[in-house]
């Protein structure tokens, strides 16, 4: 967890090469594997590939907007880290919303493709978390980072439970609960991001010059 507020002056803020080269390449991974799990979720008819897809797309952006922002103000790297908490939960809300659809149609994925594209999601999402690990407990900015890899990365391993349980069962339930369970990590996710933008906001207004 993040420290209090008066102590967010101190913390890593990614002025680093080695962290700005590190998001270079987790940029170029997430925006490869978007294209590829999104393309294989329409395939496969699995709503929970399609949510991890949506998920490398909102780390991609994530990465090149706290990419942009390092070296700005506090209040500005809070507030692309506000922006990026909502986005989490828009991507939750998306989430519930095609589940729901997914209910309704009563589709069953192919156990097949979601498991194939699982271990080649979770491989990239290991090569990014491995090379964000060290960069974990930075600001607002910094720390969305690491959470998003490290969402990555455990709705990987959910989407392969859910490929085995498709399977077995020959039903599409578990796609649909492992999407739903996605859509409250990226709720989780987005309150502690805004919850820790939010406090950095105001220990920058707080201790502003003139104040």
């Amino acid at each position: 967890m993040s420290s209090g507020c008066c102590g967010h002056d101190a913390q890593f803020d990614g002025v680093s090469d080695a962290f700005k080269r590190a998001l270079w390449i987790v940029i170029a991974i997430n925006g490869a594997m978007f294209i590829i799990e999104m393309t294989a979720g329409a395939f496969a008819g699995s709503k929970a590939l399609q949510a991890d897809a949506l998920d490398f797309l909102g780390d991609t952006t994530t990465y090149a907007l706290s990419l942009y922002v390092i070296g700005m103000s506090m209040r500005v790297r809070a507030t692309a880290a506000l922006l990026k908490g909502f986005s989490l939960a828009a991507m939750g809300l998306w989430v519930l919303g095609s589940t729901v659809y997914q209910v309704l149609i009563l589709g069953i994925p192919s156990a097949t493709v979601m498991g194939a594209v699982g271990v080649l999601a979770l491989t990239a999402n290991l090569i990014s978390v491995f090379l964000l690990m060290r960069f974990k407990d930075g600001d607002a900015n910094v720390r969305s980072v690491w959470l998003c890899s490290r969402n990555d990365a455990i709705g990987n391993v959910a989407v392969m439970g859910a490929a085995a349980g498709v399977y077995f069962t020959g039903t599409a339930w578990p796609d649909l609960i492992v999407a739903g369970l996605m859509a409250g990590l990226f709720f989780w996710s987005s309150a502690q991001i805004i919850t820790q933008a939010m406090r950095e906001r105001q220990h920058d207004l707080v201790h502003a010059p003139g104040k």
